[in-house]
């Protein structure tokens, strides 16, 4: 793909046609009057002009006619290069009118000793409260009840690489414990030396400015631009694009928001979607589940903005591009060149592009004196986490196919492999292909004489029927038996009909050394 963003001072939609320079036929003297054009008398009607005899060779120092393209190249090339144009005329037309109505922050005034930039684009984005915008209706619907809080719900670094190719997302929990910079507190005006907060209250006491210079401070990358989007442009957006497609391997209910989704497929309409990334309370993981569902959301928003062409049709790109930028607040370098820039990066995304982690955390629920329950960030990892995005390195294995979503990380499931088939080497190749995928084999596959199974068999202890169940989403076609007292190893009989294993992972997994994914491996599976 390799777009990168165009010069201020480059044209807005950076394509040039080449211009062909008109042959000159002859040197005029200005002294000396040109001859009248003449122009051959037409043929009488039905009969051919007589052609021409053509030299058998070229004089020479004359030069040596190309062969004339045939007249539908020339056609197709022109329909193209109008359609082209068109379209980006439409776009550029869309997103500069665009330019004047986005709200302006200044995000970045006064800021000193700020981090060294890097290669690639660093974008904060917030999510805010903004529940003061939706309507009594929604409100009820959606149980968006209560006073605003103005504070931010969501924060996320979203880095695009140099070149454009990939999409690199890292959630920083609101409740992350925070040294916050010496600042004015924009409520009651009062100067506070630097102290240590959470996130989240970064946004409430200095607005977009201090929650940069708070970001910057503890991850040391420097933030080019910043994104501020709320409930109702997120509802909006959502509904514009036709709903967002989402899946889950075991049922959703939070009575906090009003989500109820059975296990399955769903699409999600721009309320339901709000409930959706918004739950917090469907088991015990509180803000990290929902960290989940968010990065979840955007790789399935990825997908639907990719798939259905809306960023290769002006005229979708155009109503999702109001849709979403008129409701939004930006700082005041994000302009209509990058608008366009990134635009046009992103018709080459997919789901594969984008990559989603949390920064690691060293322990959760850390009492701190006059700030509460906090999450303190493990220090070695996320410093490291943070230097891949300054050097523009990617975060996770990409290219490695999609997996299906079990309910157990196979991260966590003890495997014992035996060959139950008489076939040579049968228990080595089984065990290998599960460790391959993830799970936590022995290593020494053994032997089961005399028998020759036809179908595999996973052997569980009743106790353990979760993580049974993700080890024969990876082998299909298995039976699965339970064996009471079995313990904690679950138990392969390798039969006949192996042929190979099946990728999976879990919500929760920790793909890599950043515990990062794709967004191919979390969206929803074709069938």
């Amino acid at each position: 793909m390799g777009l990168r963003f165009s010069h201020p001072q480059a044209p807005h939609d950076s394509l040039h046609l080449p211009v062909r320079p008109r042959p000159v036929t002859a040197e005029v003297s200005p002294h000396v009057p040109t001859p009248p054009r003449r122009y051959p008398t037409p043929p009488p009607r039905g009969q051919r002009p007589p052609r021409a005899r053509q030299p058998a060779q070229q004089p020479a120092g004359r030069p040596v006619k190309q062969r004339r393209r045939p007249r539908w190249v020339k056609r197709a090339a022109t329909g193209f290069s109008v359609t082209v144009l068109a379209a980006a005329g439409i776009g550029h037309g869309v997103v500069t009118s665009l330019d004047t109505e986005i709200a302006r922050v200044d995000a970045f005034k006064d800021m000193k000793n700020r981090p060294k930039g890097g290669n690639g684009m660093n974008v904060l984005l917030v999510g805010t409260d903004g529940r003061d915008k939706i309507t009594k209706v929604e409100k009820d619907k959606y149980r968006l009840g209560g006073a605003p809080c103005h504070c931010t719900d969501t924060v996320m670094i979203v880095h695009i690489s140099e070149d454009r190719d990939r999409a690199s997302v890292v959630s920083l929990p609101r409740d992350s414990y925070a040294e916050m910079p010496e600042h004015v507190d924009r409520n009651s005006g009062d100067r506070h030396k630097a102290h240590p907060v959470k996130l989240n209250a970064a946004y409430a006491e200095g607005g977009p400015n201090l929650t940069v210079r708070t970001v910057e401070h503890m991850t040391k990358v420097k933030i080019d631009h910043y994104l501020e989007v709320d409930f109702t442009s997120f509802m909006k957006t959502v509904d514009v694009l036709g709903g967002v497609e989402i899946c889950t391997s075991r049922p959703l209910q939070d009575s906090y928001t009003g989500l109820n989704l059975p296990v399955g497929t769903h699409r999600l309409n721009g309320g339901a979607a709000l409930q959706y990334v918004r739950t917090r309370h469907v088991d015990g993981s509180s803000d990290l589940g929902r960290m989940k569902r968010q990065q979840r959301f955007l790789a399935a928003l990825i997908s639907k903005a990719t798939s259905s062409g809306v960023l290769l049709n002006p005229l979708k790109f155009r109503d999702v591009s109001r849709t979403l930028l008129g409701s939004v607040r930006a700082d005041k370098g994000f302009g209509t060149n990058e608008m366009l820039a990134l635009g046009r990066a992103m018709r080459g995304f997919s789901p594969k592009s984008s990559e989603f982690t949390t920064v690691p955390l060293r322990s959760e629920g850390v009492q701190v004196p006059g700030i509460g329950s906090t999450l303190k960030w493990d220090p070695v990892r996320s410093a490291k986490l943070f230097q891949a995005l300054r050097d523009d390195r990617p975060l996770a294995a990409h290219n490695l196919g999609r997996k299906a979503i079990v309910d157990v990380s196979p991260q966590q499931i003890r495997v014992q492999v035996d060959n139950a088939a008489g076939v040579p080497g049968l228990g080595k190749r089984v065990d290998n292909a599960l460790r391959a995928t993830g799970f936590r084999t022995s290593r020494v596959p053994g032997n089961v004489p005399g028998m020759l199974l036809k179908r595999t068999i996973v052997a569980y202890d009743p106790r353990w029927d979760r993580s049974a169940k993700s080890l024969a989403t990876a082998l299909p076609g298995c039976q699965m038996r339970a064996v009471r007292g079995q313990g904690a190893t679950l138990k392969v009989l390798a039969g006949q009909d192996f042929k190979q294993v099946r990728p999976v992972g879990a919500e929760d997994a920790y793909q890599g050394e950043f515990g990062a994914v794709t967004g191919d491996q979390v969206v929803c599976q074709k069938s």
